[in-house]
């Protein structure tokens, strides 16, 4: 009767530790970022173009699940489509115009997810897209690996929380830097569904070198505001 003893409280300590742990979820967001920046190409020994400050979307879904050996996984998506000032052909620089799709598929672990949270990962970063200057269009699809760091805490039985993110790579010519920190209030909150409110502040560089024999350098900064829904 012993010998069974303790296979029985391993197996009920394990269903209590695994109905303990966190369930599937989906969690969304989507963003209006109203940026402004500057943006250089082939001329380094000179000032950078002012852009165009425009609004544009940003948007992420993540995947997450109670099985420790398997990353969870997020998906991110920006939209750059901007053009430098006017005033910058007063000054005899041409008008650059970006069209860009940025996107993040990664893959991260939860090393905290209490009132205290924090992720770690990898990934890859794509740019797609093309830049026109001097009558001419130099298209742009570039991979890249990347870092990825989150940290976040909340403010319990309120609703308030706050974050911050970035990822990092500087690898075959490409370097990106894209750090985030936002405020968020929950203003549904039930075993279904939180749906919440945020604003924050982004900075995205980009530096691109020896593309089609250019160098390329891109800072796109500003605030933004939205909505997240986690399922």
């Amino acid at each position: 009767m012993k010998t069974l003893q303790l296979p029985l409280f391993i197996a009920t300590l394990g269903l209590c530790s695994f109905a303990q742990a966190d369930f599937i979820g989906l969690k969304g967001d989507i963003s209006y970022w109203n940026i402004e920046g500057e943006s250089n190409i082939d001329r380094k020994h000179l000032n950078d173009q002012d852009l165009d400050r425009k609004g544009t979307v940003q948007a992420s879904v993540a995947f997450e699940h109670p099985i420790p050996v398997i990353p969870n996984v997020k998906l991110k998506y920006t939209q750059l489509d901007t053009e430098t000032e006017s005033n910058n052909t007063i000054e005899g620089l041409a008008k650059t115009e970006i069209n860009l799709d940025h996107t993040d598929l990664i893959l991260y672990y939860e090393i905290l997810d209490n009132i205290i949270k924090a992720d770690i990962g990898v990934g890859a970063t794509r740019l797609n897209g093309d830049v026109k200057q001097f009558g001419t269009s130099v298209d742009i699809d570039e991979y890249s690996p990347i870092i990825y760091a989150e940290v976040g805490a909340k403010l319990p039985f309120t609703g308030l929380s706050a974050k911050a993110e970035a990822t990092y790579t500087n690898v075959n010519d490409v370097k990106i830097t894209d750090a985030q920190a936002e405020f968020q209030y929950d203003f549904v909150k039930s075993i279904a569904l939180d749906l919440g409110a945020k604003v924050g502040y982004r900075v995205l560089n980009i530096e691109l070198n020896d593309l089609d024999k250019r160098d390329m350098k891109f800072n796109f900064k500003g605030p933004y505001i939205g909505l997240n829904a986690h399922f």
